[in-house]
């Protein structure tokens, strides 16, 4: 039977799921909060709120944090979330390496690994996730996230560099939730670099934005209303393809403004950097090959700015990835912001574009952002 999508009160379960959802959701928003403050926010009963309450007390997922004073009657009781409650897995699989990081449900950075890979096919990387600890600083995992390169399915973007070989004969979601003992969410490096952002960085509190994920080439990922966006088949925000206008003719954003290009620029310049840390001391050297990838990457990012506001009519944009954040600040100080913009406007509360926090392990930290965030929010569950 095919599934179908119920209204949140339609189902006893599926209700108090979604319910459990608002208060947490709430909870985490807000840092601490009241049963009444919590029951005027989510539009649910007083009554409904002290019995989700008493269900998260009892399960451990949150904690009373004092009382504070009304108006009238006794202090309210405030709670928070449990951090130690659970952890999160994220892991990102590419073509040299299998990097993990484990957080807990407040976002911190629980434990991290690297482990080098000669080759990336399913039988080289499946035995090294069977490896990874099921659980870290006395917290049990509730969950995983995944990365991997390169687009979900078969489609015009097909075939890249990027993508990991053998991956595409297998059922990935089924193997790697067997490798892992665990519910596993597949994304790409942008979306889940959105989320580490949302989580622990730049975009905390911001439920709808933009993020240019510098990676391999240059990826988006979209967040509305609090949830990452992948479009119809998990492929939206493809952006680095998109062609922009430069003084030689019509060029894929990424081959202008990305680190692969920023690379290039100085390897015709005779400098050759090989980490992150290389390309923050040339930066403090400002040589010409730099500055003229700063101006022109810039430029072509004024155009993607350009689109994705009328486009997406964010929050904000977020600029985070594989570049030290002074080359972030500098492209958020000199990337161009179109006047002609459903974003300029005087009662904005967020800058239009801003560099992120979480840095050059924005990917793997943000896959398990993705779990957190999942077990945190409110979210109607199809059913067959």
């Amino acid at each position: 039977m095919a599934s179908t999508l119920l209204t949140p009160g339609s189902n006893a379960e599926r209700s108090r799921q979604y319910n459990r959802g608002l208060v947490l959701g709430h909870i985490r928003r807000e840092g601490e909060a009241g049963r009444a403050e919590i029951a005027r926010a989510s539009g649910l009963s007083t009554q409904a709120v002290s019995n989700i309450i008493a269900d998260l007390l009892a399960d451990g997922w949150v904690v009373e944090t004092g009382r504070r004073s009304g108006q009238r009657g006794q202090p309210a009781v405030t709670y928070a979330i449990r951090a130690e409650a659970g952890a999160a897995l994220g892991v990102e699989i590419r073509p040299d390496a299998v990097l993990a990081a484990w957080i807990d449900l407040a976002g911190t950075v629980l434990h991290s690994a690297r482990v080098a890979l000669t080759r990336a096919r399913p039988e080289d990387v499946l035995p090294v996730l069977q490896g990874l600890p099921g659980r870290v600083a006395g917290c049990s995992l509730i969950g995983a996230g995944v990365v991997m390169p390169g687009p979900v399915g078969v489609t015009g973007l097909s075939g890249q560099a990027s993508e990991l070989p053998g991956w595409g004969g297998i059922d990935a979601q089924v193997a790697l939730e067997e490798a892992l003992g665990l519910p596993v969410t597949v994304e790409n490096d942008a979306n889940t670099a959105a989320m580490a952002e949302r989580v622990m960085g730049a975009a905390q509190g911001i439920d709808t934005f933009a993020c240019l994920y510098f990676g391999t080439g240059l990826g988006l990922g979209l967040v509305a209303g609090g949830e990452v966006f992948g479009g119809a088949f998990g492929n939206a925000g493809e952006i680095g393809h998109i062609p922009v206008p430069t003084p030689e003719g019509p060029t894929r954003l990424e081959d202008v403004a990305s680190r692969m290009a920023l690379v290039r620029l100085l390897a015709e310049a005779g400098l050759h950097p090989a980490t992150g840390d290389d390309l923050a001391a040339l930066h403090a050297q400002a040589p010409p090959a730099y500055l003229d990838w700063l101006d022109r990457a810039s430029t072509a990012l004024g155009h993607a700015v350009l689109l994705l506001e009328n486009l997406f009519d964010p929050e904000t944009i977020i600029l985070t990835g594989a570049l030290p954040p002074p080359i972030l600040d500098d492209l958020v100080a000199r990337t161009p912001l179109p006047e002609l913009s459903v974003s300029n406007r005087p009662d904005r509360r967020h800058p239009r574009l801003i560099a992120g926090r979480v840095g050059r392990r924005a990917a793997t930290l943000g896959a398990a952002a993705l779990v957190v965030n999942t077990a945190l929010s409110p979210r109607l569950v199809a059913t067959a």
